[in-house]
Formats: structure tokens, sequence, C-alpha cells
């Protein structure tokens, strides 16, 4: 029960790795306020609609839920469906930037008032991607995604004096439904794809929420402004590379 009796505020909760944080979060005792657009019919202790990439709409959402005190954020709206930049148009830069980066920005800085001076500390965790420390498809994606990693850092030092920690959660490829409509189109896509991972297969919606947790815990009091790849090791070398200069 690392999170005994938390308010904790979610984002993308009715997502595939919003759904499995949702149960980890009330497993670990959470009271959780879930967050997601309208008619997501997501389900929470506190549930509050909104749509993240609608500045008045994210602004009005934070300032309800800052009405009381705030132990926990954890931001994870976020997707993208461009994977080159031949095919990142002006509008898919736009709409990437105000769902993976300004909304979750715009969400914390105004939840700040809330989550200053708890009696033993806050919390933030943004679920970001490998995405963002280099690049494996979708620019605008990758960029938003590397804004949000260091937004958390400038939280991190600047917020310290308010007992409020900042951090980053950075998965690989999550195995969540989406990958499974991919097969049906793509029937060899997880051999392609887990050829290119050291443990040799996607990690789970479960294991990135395990990892959220652990970062918002008293575990990692003394933890903040760092990036915790959860990514079966991709980000840790070169897999396929080795295995063509060794063959």
């Amino acid at each position: 029960m690392l999170l005994n009796g938390k308010r904790v505020v979610l984002t993308g909760a009715g997502g595939g790795i919003g759904t499995a944080m949702l149960a980890a979060l009330k497993q670990a005792g959470a009271h959780v306020v879930a967050c997601d657009r309208a008619g997501s019919g997501v389900q929470g202790d506190e549930v509050v609609e909104f749509d993240i990439t609608d500045t008045a709409q994210t602004e009005a959402a934070a300032a309800k839920i800052a009405a009381a005190p705030v132990d926990v954020l954890i931001s994870n709206a976020g997707g993208t469906r461009v994977d080159l930049i031949e095919h990142t148009d002006t509008a898919a830069i736009l709409h990437d930037l105000q769902l993976n980066f300004t909304g979750a920005a715009v969400f914390s800085r105004a939840l700040l008032p809330a989550l200053r001076g708890r009696p033993e500390g806050a919390a933030a965790v943004f679920v970001a991607s490998v995405n963002g420390l280099a690049h494996f498809g979708s620019p605008a994606y990758s960029a938003a995604k590397a804004g949000i990693i260091a937004w958390a850092k400038a939280l991190a030092t600047e917020e310290g004096k308010h007992g409020l920690r900042a951090n980053v959660v950075a998965p690989g490829s999550v195995h969540t439904p989406a990958w499974d409509e991919r097969k049906a189109r793509q029937p060899d896509i997880f051999a392609k794809v887990t050829a290119l991972y050291p443990l040799g297969r996607l990690v789970s919606p479960e294991e990135v929420a395990k990892a959220a947790i652990f970062l918002a815990s008293p575990m990692a009091s003394g933890i903040t402004g760092t990036v915790l790849p959860v990514d079966a090791g991709l980000t840790a070398g070169n897999l396929p590379f080795i295995d063509i200069i060794t063959a």
C-alpha cells in the first residue's frame, strides 16, 4: 500500500497504460482523481472530464481539482499517429505538441498550489517515451516528449523547495491493444520489433504503472529530476548492430 490514502491525479486514465495505472493505484491504496475526455467512461474516486488539448478546459479542470490538496500527479495523457517527417504537417506538429507537452505543462503548473507544502512532500510523474531520448520515429511526438522531460527537470529544480519531486517514466513499445490491431495488419510485426529489444519482448502497461508508482511513492523519496526508461533494454545499446558486426 505504497500510496495509502494519498490523493492522486491521473490523466489519460482511460487509455491502455492509463487503465493499468488506475488499477495499480487502487491496489497501492490511493484515492484516485481519474481524468480523461468526456465519454471515456473512466471510473475513479473522483472523475474529472476534460480535453487536455483544449487549454481553457485544462485550466478549468486543474482549478477544480486544486480546490483540495494533491499528493501525486501522474501525467499520462498522450499519443501520436504520425511516424515520419514527410507526413508531419503543421496540423500534426501542433496537435502532437499540445497533446504531449503543452497540455501536460499547463495542467501541472496549474496544480502547483495544491502540490506545494504537503506534510510528507508531493510527487509528479510524467509518462514520456524513449522517443524523448533518441529518435525512433514520430518526430513531433518525440519533440514533445523531450520537452516534457525538460519540463519535469525544471519542476524538480525549482519546486524542490516546496517539497515537490518530479520524475519521468520513459516507456519503450508498450503492449497495448493498439499493437494487437497492428498485428492483424502486419502478422510479423512482433517478430521484427522484439528483435530490437534485449529482453526480446515489449513491456506491459502494468510494468509502466509499477515504475510510475515507485517514483511517486516514499520509496523514491530521494529521487527527483530523473528519467527512468521502462523499455526492455532498448536504450541500453543497439542489439541489432551488435548482432550484425559479430555475425
